[in-house]
């Protein structure tokens, strides 16, 4: 009994922790003096923090879940937008790639 109890705690103690961490790793992103943007493999948004919010003028409720590609980039710029971001997503680097949201 005693020590199932321990591990239970132990778990406990453990959920907690990565609670903690989640919402510091959500502050920070949410914070920064930076956009953030993220897209799942389909290209849906997924992740846009406050600065994303206030450079574009998009909230995050607005763009979640729509394409980020198809939706948000101006045509001119969505063939080089979508081959960055499918190379990003399969883990290949694009360094210094700008493109206007």
């Amino acid at each position: 009994q005693l020590k199932l109890r321990d591990m239970w705690l132990k778990d406990v103690q453990e959920s907690r922790r990565r609670c903690s961490i989640l919402q510091e790793l959500r502050s920070f992103i949410d914070t920064a003096n930076a956009p953030i943007f993220g897209i799942d493999a389909h290209g849906k948004v997924n992740e846009w923090n406050n600065k994303a919010a206030q450079i574009t003028g998009h909230s995050k409720d607005e763009v979640m879940g729509k394409d980020l590609v198809e939706v948000y980039i101006t045509e001119e710029f969505r063939s080089s937008v979508g081959e960055v971001l499918q190379k990003a997503l399969r883990g290949v680097e694009s360094a210094n790639f700008e493109f206007p949201l």
